[in-house]
C-alpha cells in the first residue's frame, strides 16, 4: 500500500506538470511527522517558497498551571437598603429594579500542592438600576437628590448607575486532581464553590430614563446628570454554587447619594456565570 500511495503521488505530480508546462506550484511536501513536530514546505519550480516547522510555533505544556482566566457575567434584582427602613418599605420596585455585571477574572491557586483555596481578581462593569414606585422621579435639588411625583402619568422611570470596579474574592471548595507524565491539573467541574470578598472602583456615569405621554404624544427623556451619586464605589460580595453557576450577592458600603439626609446603600441578588 505504501508503494501504491507513492506511485499515485508521483503520477499526479506528472499530470500537474504536463497541464502547466512545467511551471506550477507543487504539492506540499511533508518533511517530517512525529510526536514532537510537523514540518512542511511549498516549492515553486523546485525552489522553496515557504517553510514551516511546528517546533518554532510549539508552546511547551506547563507542568503545573496555577492561574486560569474566565469571562464573568451576572444578572439579577437590584434595590436599596434605606436607613431606618426595611426592604419591604423600599420606594423602588422589587421586581422591576435590576442589575447587570460583566467582566474578566483571573483565579490563582494559593497553595502549591492544594487547590482548596483560590484567589480571584479582575475587573467588572456594573450597571445598577432603580425603578421608583408611585409615579415618582429623581429630582436634583442642590446637594440633595429626592423622589418627587411626576406631573404626567409615567410608563417608565428608571435611574441607572454605571460603575467600573475591581473585585477580589477568596474561593473555597473541593476539586478533582489529575496528573499525567506531562502535567498536573486541578478541576473545579461540578464542584461546590464558595467565594467571599469585595470590590472597589469608581462610577462612570448616572442617567435617568423617563417614558410618558404628554398631549397625546409619547415622550422619552434620557437625562444624564450627576444626581449626587458617590464617585467612589466599594462594597462586599459573595457567591455559592456549583461549577460555573452561582448564587451571587453584593452590597455597596458607600451610600448611593452623597450628603443625603437619609443614607441609602445599593444591594443586589442574582446569578453569576463563569464562562
Amino acid at each position: 500500500m505504501n508503494i501504491e500511495n507513492r506511485l499515485t503521488i508521483v503520477n499526479n505530480q506528472i499530470l500537474l506538470l504536463e497541464r502547466n508546462q512545467g511551471n506550477t506550484l507543487t504539492a506540499i511536501e511533508m518533511d517530517s511527522i512525529d510526536g514532537d513536530r510537523v514540518g512542511f514546505s511549498i516549492n515553486i519550480d523546485g525552489e522553496p517558497a515557504f517553510l514551516f516547522n511546528s517546533r518554532e510555533w510549539k508552546r511547551d505544556i506547563k507542568y503545573d498551571r496555577k492561574t486560569y482566566s474566565d469571562f464573568v457575567f451576572a444578572i439579577g434584582f437590584n434595590n436599596a437598603i434605606i436607613e431606618g427602613q426595611s426592604l419591604n418599605d423600599s420606594p423602588y420596585k422589587i421586581g422591576g429594579s435590576r442589575f447587570f455585571e460583566m467582566g474578566w477574572q483571573w483565579r490563582t491557586r494559593v497553595f502549591p500542592r492544594s487547590n482548596w483555596l483560590r484567589f480571584h481578581y479582575g475587573f467588572s462593569f456594573q450597571f445598577n438600576g432603580l425603578k421608583p414606585e408611585n409615579n415618582q422621579v429623581f429630582v436634583l435639588n442642590g446637594d440633595q437628590t429626592t423622589l418627587e411625583e411626576f406631573e404626567f402619568e409615567l410608563n417608565k422611570s428608571k435611574l441607572r448607575m454605571d460603575n467600573l470596579v475591581f473585585p477580589v474574592h477568596f474561593e473555597f471548595g473541593p476539586s478533582r486532581f489529575r496528573k499525567t507524565e506531562k502535567s498536573i491539573r486541578y478541576s473545579n467541574e461540578i464542584k461546590l464553590r464558595i467565594g467571599i470578598g469585595g470590590y472597589a472602583g469608581f462610577i462612570l456615569g448616572t442617567r435617568q430614563k423617563l417614558k410618558y405621554t404628554r398631549d397625546g404624544e409619547d415622550v422619552k427623556d434620557k437625562l444624564k446628570r450627576d444626581y449626587n451619586t458617590s464617585d467612589l464605589i466599594y462594597g462586599l460580595s459573595a457567591y455559592i454554587g456549583f461549577d460555573g453557576i452561582q448564587l451571587y450577592a453584593k452590597y455597596d458600603l458607600n451610600p448611593i447619594f452623597r450628603d443625603a439626609l437619609v443614607e441609602q446603600n445599593n444591594i443586589s441578588l442574582g446569578l453569576r456565570f463563569d464562562l
